[in-house]
């Protein structure tokens, strides 16, 4: 039997982001994004099914375009990004329609690792005018923070609270078939 040859494709952190969405005082959303991040799929060839996916972004990176809040969220309150500097996820791609996948694995944030499940679409591969296959994937994921340690919290005057637990995760990446 002949054995099919692993494709590696790497993240194009140039043509990608990673965004994050969490509720303000229960009454508004905050959206946020990493700016550091790698990952690799390793797939049988150009079918994506059964691939295995790894991914790794640098906590320091995070931006909301408040540096107070930026500053918080690196602090130990939140990333702890000093002590813990990596957020990593590994999974395994399944199959469930014709371009998308359910991908589930360990996902790591600070010293917490959890199984979590990120919906997945393929939006295409295409060659590009430079010759390099690329595909294109978005992926989607809502975890609870506070399963992960994320557990800073206040109430207001009122008994709102100032940062909701569910946090919705963005990601939109191409990645090159090395």
């Amino acid at each position: 039997m002949e054995s099919l040859t692993k494709t590696v494709w790497a993240i194009d952190p140039t043509h990608s982001e990673v965004q994050f969405k969490v509720k303000h005082l229960v009454i508004s959303t905050v959206t946020g994004s990493f700016k550091s991040f790698s990952g690799t799929v390793e797939s049988e060839g150009e079918d994506f099914d059964g691939a295995t996916a790894s991914f790794s972004l640098e906590t320091a990176s995070v931006e909301t375009n408040v540096s107070d809040r930026d500053a918080h969220l690196k602090s130990a309150d939140f990333f702890d990004a000093e002590t813990y500097p990596n957020l990593t996820f590994e999974g395994v791609l399944k199959k469930t329609g014709d371009d998308t996948y359910s991908m589930t694995g360990p996902m790591t944030i600070k010293d917490v690792t959890k199984e979590v499940t990120v919906e997945v679409s393929l939006g295409g591969t295409m060659v590009d005018g430079y010759g390099q296959h690329k595909a294109g994937f978005a992926l989607n994921a809502t975890i609870n923070r506070k399963d992960f340690g994320l557990t800073w919290s206040m109430v207001t005057e009122a008994g709102g609270v100032v940062v909701g637990d569910e946090v919705k995760l963005l990601l939109n990446v191409q990645v090159i078939k090395g």
